[in-house]
């Protein structure tokens, strides 16, 4: 494995290249590349609200998961213009492996719905949700487009269920219980700049050539590409992480997240022990 500043400046000079190459345009993404829009959705049981962003790319383009990859940009989102939102929940479908630069990226291409699980304000159970939305998001072909969209959007305090949000919500990766996921060991070592962690998963063969995403709360931590073996019904992944000041630190291993991603399914695995 190759040491991670290098990883990271590799990275960052491919993501550069194409930026570079992408020409200037207003804060508002060419309609004929991307376009963005929320699906209303409905009031659960529970007193949330189930909604969906739905995104509709050009042949062609992509944009990226919550976890770009070595070179992709993952999307942000602000909501501070929104009235009666507590909180924001995202479900995110399955993403799919794909290479810019001659390197591995995830992310979705044509359509793909995201759906969001908003918590109205103590109180606000049975009020609209005002949506006030700045989202970031890449949108990548040859070139890539660094995109801000603007969203604004009413959820009224009912609505059905849409059938469209159900089968994206379906579509998402399956729980450790679901799998058939077994022990969950990580082996931690320090290194110059950071951490080496190898994750040792019990999980059945997901298909095809198995790609592994870490994934940890703080994200000023760099997480660089897994690389991934398969021992039996073992999946082995390494990767190394590197936190801003560029030295070892305490890593909690129950914040530690995996998502497998194979030909036949994806696996999202929570947390692991130290053996």
């Amino acid at each position: 494995m190759y040491r991670q500043p290098f990883r990271a400046l590799l990275a960052v000079a491919a993501l550069a290249v194409s930026l570079v190459a992408a020409p200037a345009f207003s804060q508002s993404p060419p309609k004929d590349v991307v376009r963005v829009d929320i699906l209303p959705g409905w009031r659960t049981e529970n007193g949330t609200h189930m909604a969906g962003l739905r995104i509709r790319l050009a042949p062609g383009w992509k944009t990226y998961w919550r976890s770009p990859g070595a070179a992709g940009i993952p999307p942000s989102f602000s909501w501070s213009g929104s009235r009666n939102l507590e909180s924001v929940r995202f479900l995110w479908p399955t993403p799919k492996v794909q290479m810019q630069s001659g390197l591995k990226t995830v992310g979705y291409s044509g359509e793909v719905i995201i759906p969001m699980e908003f918590t109205p304000k103590p109180g606000g159970a049975g009020k609209p949700i005002i949506l006030r939305t700045q989202m970031e998001l890449g949108v990548c072909q040859d070139i890539c487009l660094p995109t801000t969209v603007t969203l604004r959007a009413e959820l009224p305090a009912g609505g059905r269920p849409d059938p469209a949000i159900l089968a994206s919500i379906r579509n998402r990766p399956a729980t450790e219980e679901e799998a058939g996921v077994g022990r969950v060991i990580c082996e931690v070592e320090p290194i110059s700049d950071g951490l080496r962690v190898t994750a040792i998963i019990e999980v059945p063969d997901q298909g095809g050539e198995e790609f592994s995403i870490m994934e940890l709360p703080d994200e000023r931590i760099w997480i660089s590409e897994a690389i991934t073996r398969r021992k039996g019904n073992r999946l082995i992944s390494t990767a190394e992480m590197v936190p801003p000041n560029a030295a070892p630190f305490m890593l909690s291993r129950s914040d530690l997240r995996i998502t497998i991603l194979g030909k036949n399914g994806a696996v999202d695995v929570r947390g692991c022990s130290a053996g």
